[in-house]
């Protein structure tokens, strides 16, 4: 299985996600549009923010992501203002290709229609990166679920990932475990939308998510982390 981290961010590094409906769309996004078949414009408004907790209890939508025709396993995802991370695997040939042309231009075309504009939402072609090494593997994940730390005072230079950069580890976890926009909540046991993720590869990988973030967070007095595995991995 081979692993891609893509990210793309608002044209002129504008927002592109200004409220929770908005975000909320996004991640519905993601679940509807990971399938083969002709992508259907969801409309807006939607009657709620739509929450995947209680969707594999419910025989009617089990049966439906049953049925799926997926183009992606989605292993790790983020939200930001102006951006998003994704870390995808194919499951059908240009998988993700398909997958990420029915996003971006779904995306695009309701936030455009919801805030009436018109022209590029995105700032171009999707960056992508083949996650090849070990050690990559295992920071990748981290890396996309500590971003959120960029609204954090204190803890903004997380990346440096040195003595000093995060103030306090515990109010960076208490951050964190407040953010509903990324996949960190699901893999740290707390359901928030389960039914878009596949979490065995980077389970496996970690064991106890929760405690292997925590460790990397309180080990601030480690060697900062290689210089040319951080700019290998950091798309920005």
């Amino acid at each position: 299985m081979e692993i891609f981290h893509l990210l793309n961010r608002g044209v002129d590094g504008r927002d592109i996600f200004l409220d929770n409906s908005d975000r909320a769309h996004f991640v519905h996004y993601l679940y509807a549009f990971n399938d083969a078949a002709p992508a259907i414009h969801a409309p807006r408004p939607m009657p709620d923010i739509p929450d995947f907790v209680s969707r594999d209890s419910r025989p009617d939508l089990r049966s439906r992501i049953c049925d799926r025709d997926t183009l992606v396993d989605l292993h790790g995802w983020c939200i930001m203002k102006n951006h998003y991370h994704l870390l995808l695997s194919e499951r059908t040939e240009n998988g993700i290709t398909k997958f990420l042309r029915k996003l971006n231009i779904g995306y695009a075309k309701s936030f455009n229609e919801k805030y009436k504009r018109v022209g590029t939402l995105f700032q171009g072609r999707t960056k992508k990166i083949h996650i090849e090494r070990d050690a990559q593997s295992l920071y990748i994940l981290h890396y996309l679920h500590l971003n959120p730390l960029d609204y954090l005072p204190g803890a903004t230079d997380w990346r440096v990932r040195s003595h000093g950069s995060i103030a306090s580890a515990r109010g960076a976890l208490a951050h964190l475990n407040d953010y509903r926009w990324s996949s960190y909540l699901d893999y740290t046991g707390k359901k928030n939308f389960p039914s878009i993720l596949t979490k065995d590869f980077f389970t496996d990988l970690h064991g106890n998510y929760a405690d292997s973030l925590a460790r990397y967070l309180h080990d601030a007095q480690s060697a900062d982390l290689d210089v040319g595995l951080r700019k290998s991995l950091i798309l920005e």
